[in-house]
């Protein structure tokens, strides 16, 4: 292949179809996890390259120019093309296996319980779960759908739709049996703050709801708690949880199963509405895979 034939590289098409996309460098920059003079530098050399203008420059934004315009629905073809084709190499388990990404309180406290009745519909799919605690670490070429918690309008992982599994969640105060037994009944709001171990997570991506927050939006009196157990695992905290160390905030949608069997009861009995709420995360620009297309329609019939 001739340098005149040659294609451009690869960062510069994909910062290219990313600032087209959002028209807008930044937020191509966020996506990429680039810097926005970064993105610019890809789309000046984009240009050079092609020997022509993809973009205005305009006061309120940008905007594609009518090569750009055209240039861009291909560049977005090929990418989806080779993005779905390199998401089908990497899955060892063929068209048939369906790859799901879940934070690992969710893949073990509420996903591992709803498969059965999906395997059961549908025999023929091979499961493969992908945890991970931070949906913003997420490759999209390693998964095909994604479970997680999510905040509309304020935390949108990039280059992923998100469409709510949970219309309406509480998050309440938990405790196991065994910790009530041996630490008796908490009568009143003050007491959980002054006589018992709260369970706290050090999460940048789970901190837009702290024990602070949930004591003042239902209006308690809220002062520092005696006693913590803290860790960057929310997982680890409700196994501490379920084991009757502490007391933690559980979404009680998610807990239901353990709330309903008794292994998890609420220590208080307000709740509040959760800002966040479970939500099944596709990648954009992907052509849905069978397994895909029904694993959508079953997890959001329940809705």
């Amino acid at each position: 292949m001739s340098s005149r034939d040659a294609l451009p590289p690869l960062t510069c098409l994909r910062a290219f179809e990313a600032a087209a996309r959002h028209a807008s460098f930044t937020q191509a920059g966020g996506e990429l996890h680039l810097s926005q003079s970064a993105v610019s530098r890809q789309i000046q050399r984009l240009e050079a390259d092609l020997g022509r203008p993809l973009f205005e420059r305009h006061p309120e934004g940008l905007r594609l120019t009518p090569a750009g315009e055209h240039y861009y629905h291909a560049v977005q073809r090929a990418l989806r093309d080779l993005g779905d084709e390199t998401a089908r190499l990497r899955r060892r388990g063929g068209e048939r296996q369906l790859t799901l990404a879940s934070s690992p309180t969710i893949a073990s406290i509420w996903l591992a319980r709803q498969l059965p009745d999906f395997q059961r519909a549908h025999p023929d799919i091979e499961i493969r779960i992908l945890t991970v605690e931070d949906p913003y670490r997420l490759d999209l070429g390693e998964f095909d759908l994604g479970i997680y918690y999510h905040i509309p309008d304020e935390v949108d992982p990039p280059g992923l739709q998100a469409d709510a599994i949970f219309e309406h969640e509480t998050v309440g105060a938990v405790c196991s049996p065994l910790y009530q037994q041996q630490h008796g009944t908490i009568d009143e709001p003050t007491a959980l703050l002054t006589g018992h171990t709260l369970m706290v997570v050090e999460d940048h991506y789970h901190d837009w709801l702290t024990w602070e927050q949930w004591y003042r939006e239902l209006g308690l009196a809220w002062q520092p708690p005696a006693h913590t157990l803290r860790a960057n695992s929310f997982q680890l905290l409700m196994n501490a949880t379920l084991a009757g160390q502490g007391i933690t905030l559980g979404w009680m949608r998610l807990l239901d199963a353990e709330l309903s069997q008794g292994t998890l009861i609420q220590a208080l009995p307000q709740t509040l509405t959760s800002r966040g709420r479970l939500s099944l995360f596709t990648p954009e620009h992907r052509h849905l895979s069978a397994p895909m297309r029904a694993f959508r329609d079953w997890v959001l019939a329940a809705r």
